[in-house]
């Protein structure tokens, strides 16, 4: 069971501020939560498979083919700045 200063502690941990009467509720909430957990755990879940996840995924790539790729002209063709063949920009330290 989750107590009002078990909330308080952990607003400490997380450096959150928690008015007192907002931890007796927030204390009141987990425990129904935690309740609710307890239920589900009462469940008898023997034959049923796991889900790993709720929508079949196909695997959507593209085979991978090289093919030829654009010349240095043709990829600064449409920059604004560009210095001895290559981009030019900002400096940034």
């Amino acid at each position: 069971m989750i107590t009002k200063e078990d909330v308080e502690h952990v607003g400490w941990l997380a450096r959150i501020e928690i008015d007192e009467n907002d931890a007796d509720e927030y204390a009141s909430q987990l425990n129904d939560v935690l309740n609710h957990f307890e239920q589900l755990d009462e469940v008898d879940t023997e034959n049923v498979p796991p889900t790993y996840h709720v929508i079949d995924l196909v695997n959507v790539f593209r085979e991978d083919v090289a093919r030829e790729s654009l010349t240095q002209d043709k990829a600064l063709e449409n920059t604004s700045s560009s210095k001895e063949g290559y981009f030019k920009s900002y400096r940034i330290i």
